[in-house]
């Protein structure tokens, strides 16, 4: 059934207008008045729904009932991810979503290739926030992890959260995975961009409490990192 998501308060028995980019959905897959969807908030669980009216620029729905269902991971993660190449990025915050990742903070670090700031941040946040909507529909996420405003590196060290766990991926890492601790609820990731994060950033993480950590004997892409360490995170402490 299809999945959508509205940013809208949802209320079971309300008939709803749904938002334009939402109903341009809707109607290329040439759904029709009783067809049966799913819409949700990302306030947690989802609403049964049915097309009402179909019209050339608007689709009603009437709400039905509300499902509590979770899909949320119990692991808190984050990906600090430095911004890479626009495609490599997008597979980041897709995969991110689909693997559970709560939210991703991009960065601006020595070896980016890419770097954004004003306008056109707002509109590269933007487009990211759509991806990861598009992933959580697909995989029946009921809440839309966060995408954070664009920080520099050095800023983002410089006021991080506190997390029980915080790993540096590093190709020199000083442990491996199987070295982890037994339990964790929170974990913050740093990933750099195609060329890695510079010896002084590396030093900067570990000075700030980050301990590098590396996967295998291989160096991944940067866009590869995201889904495998949530993957292993997730089978770790998640729900995997």
């Amino acid at each position: 059934m299809p999945r959508f998501y509205v940013d809208l308060p949802l209320n079971s028995g309300m008939q709803l207008d749904l938002p334009e980019n939402v109903a341009r959905h809707v109607q290329v897959l040439r759904l029709q008045p009783g067809d049966e969807i799913t819409l949700f908030n990302g306030q947690g669980g989802e609403y049964a729904a049915t097309v009402h009216q179909m019209g050339k620029r608007h689709v009603t729905v009437e709400v039905g009932a509300y499902d509590a269902t979770e899909r949320e991971s119990p692991l808190q993660l984050t990906i600090v991810q430095a911004i890479s190449a626009a495609d490599r990025m997008d597979y980041t915050m897709q995969k991110s979503a689909e693997l559970g990742v709560t939210s991703i903070q991009p960065v601006i670090s020595e070896y980016c290739q890419q770097r954004y700031s004003g306008e056109r941040a707002e509109k590269r946040l933007e487009h990211w926030r759509g991806v990861v909507v598009s992933a959580c529909e697909q995989c029946g996420r009921t809440r839309v992890p966060r995408i954070l405003p664009i920080l520099t590196y050095a800023a983002y060290l410089a006021n991080q959260p506190a997390a029980g766990l915080k790993l540096l991926l590093s190709p020199t890492g000083a442990i491996r995975h199987e070295q982890l601790p037994s339990s964790a609820q929170e974990a913050i990731v740093l990933i750099g961009p195609e060329g890695g994060f510079s010896a002084q950033e590396e030093t900067l993480a570990i000075d700030a409490g980050f301990t590098p950590l590396i996967l295998g004997p291989r160096i991944f892409r940067t866009e590869t990192v995201a889904p495998v360490i949530a993957a292993l995170l997730q089978s770790r402490y998640g729900d995997w």
